[in-house]
């Protein structure tokens, strides 16, 4: 038969009891401490680089030198360095369509892509779209025609991308250009012009 132990405590165990305690709470409300950082060398392995850095772009069939920030877009390098304001900053996270520019020949948002990344390539722009500046480019001359924009906000996104559209061979149909072209938003919903515009084009056989 085992017997049941009954711990009391008196008043100097109780008053030990209470200083434990109090001291065992004390270590969940100290703060922890702040470790001060110390500074580490430019160029260290694993940091980002920092300060601005001379590069070289071609947008527009020109050629710019400026010095950027590692961490600065190519969309607010056209915007505020170059004075390119056509491609427009919308939900500046790829994916409104509204920055839409040429990379290579390609779509791509200017807002998703480092402007430090874009040297050696061929960038155009809505400003450099036209031929010339009497003269429009035929899905230009099409979206006047078809009503194809109404704000206007979205119109240089989608341009850029309906050309790539038409060239890439994806406006075949009405169901093909709205596919293509989801990733472009008109919040004014002029749609349905949008789509007349590049499907004229691509019937009447121009060349985008």
């Amino acid at each position: 038969m085992t017997s049941k132990k009954t711990y009391l405590i008196d008043g100097a165990g109780r008053r030990w009891f209470l200083k434990q305690s109090t001291a065992l709470a004390s270590l969940f409300v100290v703060p922890p401490l702040r470790l001060s950082a110390s500074p580490i060398p430019d160029g260290s392995a694993g940091l980002p680089p920092t300060g601005k850095r001379s590069i070289t772009l071609k947008v527009n069939r020109k050629t710019y030198k400026i010095d950027a920030e590692p961490r600065e877009t190519l969309l607010d390098v056209l915007r505020e360095r170059l004075d390119l304001t056509g491609t427009k900053k919308g939900c500046d996270h790829g994916q409104c369509g509204a920055c839409t520019v040429h990379v290579d020949g390609r779509t791509a948002n200017a807002c998703l892509l480092l402007a430090v990344m874009q040297q050696g390539r061929d960038i155009t722009t809505i400003e450099g779209l036209a031929p010339s500046k009497e003269q429009l480019h035929p899905l230009q001359t099409a979206f006047l025609e078809h009503d194809g924009f109404q704000c206007g906000f979205c119109t240089s996104g989608q341009l850029m991308s309906g050309v790539n559209t038409i060239r890439d061979g994806h406006a075949k149909s009405r169901e093909d250009i709205k596919e293509w072209m989801s990733g472009n938003i008109c919040r004014c919903g002029a749609y349905a012009g949008i789509v007349d515009a590049i499907e004229s084009v691509q019937k009447g056989g121009q060349r985008a």
